[in-house]
C-alpha cells in the first residue's frame, strides 16, 4: 500500500547527472508566485515571509503567538520546505488593527519583508505556482549540459505531476495513516501514528515502543510539544477515550494532512500506470481534462477526441489529462480511464462509498478534485558554477501551484530518491 516506487522517467534516455540537493538551505530557494496583490484594506494582515530551515506549520505557530491570535487565523496559501530559504505570503486576521499596532516580529529563522491589508484569508492555492533555485551538489559543473537537455525536454512536453515524497510524512506513511481513517480503522491509524515503524526505526523508538505496550503516559513524555498530532491523540487514550475518539480529536488541519496523502497516493498510482501504458500526452474517450488557464474540467468525448484543435490545445499545454484525487465532490471519469482509477482506489483499500461515509463523520476534509497528470516547466534556466561548498549545477524553474520541485530535479538526477521525506510540502 505504499506510493509506487517504480517511477518511470520521461527522459529515460538521458544519463541521470547523480548529486545530492539540500545540502543547506542556501542551496534550496522558494519564491512563491502570488495570485493576487493585497487591496491595501481590510481585516487581514498580509506579510511576505522568508524563513529560513523552518517548517509552515512552526512558521504558523510563531506568527500566531506573535498576533495573539490562534493559528487558525493564519493563512497560507502552501506548504514550503523546510530545508530551504522559502518566501511567502502569510495572512493574519486582526480585526480592527494593522501591522503597526503590533511589535515588530523578531525570529532568528524568520523575517518580514513587508506588510499590508487585505479583505480576506489566504487560503490553500492562493498562489500562482512557485520559482525555484536549486544547487545539485557533488557533481562536475560541466553537468550543466544534462541538466539543460532534460530540463528542455520537460518544458516541451511536461513534467509527471507525481506528488512528492514530502507529502507522505517523515515516516512515509501519511497515506497509510489516511486509508485507514477512510475504512474506519482508527485503531490501525493510532498504530501507524505512534507504534514502532519498520522503515524508519530511529525517529522516536522509546515513545514508540512505550505506545505498543501500552504505557501512554510514558510514550506521551517522549514527544516533544511541537509533536501535536501525536500527544493529542496520546492524551486522549490517557483520558480513557477509545482509538476513534482520539483519532478524531486530532485538529482538521491535520487530518486534511493524513487524507490528502491518501488521495495523493491513489493519484501516484494511477500516473504510473499511464506512464507505463499510452502516457501523459494523449488523450482517450472517457478522460477528464483540465484547462490550464481556469483549472476548469470537462470530459473527453468522441467529439471533444476527434476534434484537431483538442490536438494543438494539448501541445501548447493549454489543456491536460488530469487523474484522481478522490473525494465526494470530485469529476468522475468514464470507461477504461475510470476503471482504472477504480482500481488504483481499491489498491489502497477504499472505494467511493467509503469516502462517502467518511464525509459523513468529519464534513469537508475529503472533497476531492482533479490534478493534471503533467505541468509545465515554465523559463528553465542551469548554470554550473563553484562556490565555498564546491562545484554545484544550479537549476532554477516555475512550477503551477502544487507541484513537486524535487521531481524535476530526480529527472535531472535519477538518484532514485526525490528528497527527504519531510513533513513539509511544495504546494
Amino acid at each position: 500500500m505504499s506510493p509506487p516506487a517504480n517511477r518511470r522517467y520521461i527522459t529515460a534516455d538521458i544519463p541521470g547527472l547523480g548529486g545530492t540537493i539540500k545540502q543547506r538551505p542556501e542551496d534550496f530557494l522558494v519564491d512563491e508566485q502570488p495570485l493576487y496583490a493585497p487591496a491595501g484594506s481590510g481585516e487581514h494582515i498580509y506579510l511576505l515571509i522568508q524563513k529560513r530551515g523552518l517548517s509552515t506549520l512552526d512558521m504558523i505557530e510563531v506568527i500566531a503567538q506573535h498576533f495573539r491570535v490562534q493559528r487558525r487565523d493564519v493563512g497560507v496559501a502552501g506548504l514550503k520546505d523546510k530545508q530551504a530559504i522559502t518566501r511567502q505570503v502569510v495572512s493574519v486576521h486582526t480585526p480592527g488593527k494593522t501591522a503597526a499596532d503590533f511589535p515588530f516580529l523578531e525570529h532568528d529563522r524568520i523575517a518580514v519583508l513587508w506588510s499590508d491589508q487585505h479583505t480576506n484569508k489566504l487560503r490553500r492555492g492562493h498562489l500562482r505556482g512557485n520559482r525555484f533555485s536549486i544547487k545539485v551538489r557533488g557533481v562536475s559543473p560541466a553537468g550543466v549540459v544534462t541538466a539543460r537537455r532534460v530540463l528542455t525536454r520537460l518544458a516541451a512536453h511536461g513534467l509527471p505531476n507525481r506528488v512528492g515524497t514530502q507529502r507522505f510524512g517523515m515516516l512515509g506513511n501519511n497515506h497509510r495513516i489516511g486509508a485507514s481513517l477512510v475504512a474506519g480503522d482508527f485503531r490501525a491509524a493510532c498504530d501507524l501514528l505512534l507504534g514502532p515503524c519498520e522503515t524508519v526505526p530511529h525517529v522516536n523508538p522509546s515513545g514508540r515502543a512505550e505506545y505498543a505496550a501500552g504505557r501512554f503516559e510514558a510514550a506521551r513524555r517522549t514527544y516533544p510539544r511541537n509533536a501535536r498530532a501525536e500527544v493529542r491523540v496520546l492524551s486522549r487514550l490517557i483520558e480513557g477515550a477509545d482509538h476513534r475518539a482520539a483519532m478524531l480529536s486530532v485538529d482538521a488541519q491535520t487530518l486534511g494532512f493524513f487524507l490528502s496523502a491518501f488521495q495523493a497516493a491513489v493519484f501516484n498510482l494511477v500516473l504510473e500506470t499511464r506512464l507505463a501504458g499510452i502516457g501523459i500526452t494523449t488523450l482517450i474517450e472517457g478522460d477528464v481534462v483540465m484547462k490550464r488557464e481556469n483549472r476548469a474540467c470537462f470530459a473527453v468525448t468522441a467529439e471533444v477526441l476527434n476534434d484537431p484543435a483538442t490536438r494543438v490545445r494539448l501541445d501548447g499545454f493549454e489543456i491536460s489529462a488530469t487523474g484522481p484525487l478522490w473525494g465526494v465532490g470530485m469529476m468522475r471519469a468514464h470507461g477504461v480511464t475510470d476503471e482504472a482509477e477504480l482500481a488504483a482506489l481499491a489498491a489502497l483499500g477504499a472505494d467511493p462509498q467509503r469516502l462517502i461515509a467518511w464525509n459523513t463523520i468529519r464534513p469537508g476534509l475529503l472533497e476531492g478534485q482533479r490534478r493534471p497528470l503533467r505541468v509545465p516547466v515554465v523559463d528553465p534556466e542551469v548554470e554550473g558554477g563553484v562556490d565555498e561548498h564546491g562545484a554545484y549545477v544550479r537549476c532554477a524553474f516555475e512550477l503551477p501551484r502544487g507541484s513537486f520541485a524535487t521531481e524535476v530535479i530526480e529527472e535531472i538526477t535519477k538518484t532514485g530518491a526525490a528528497g527527504p521525506a519531510l513533513p513539509d510540502d511544495e504546494d
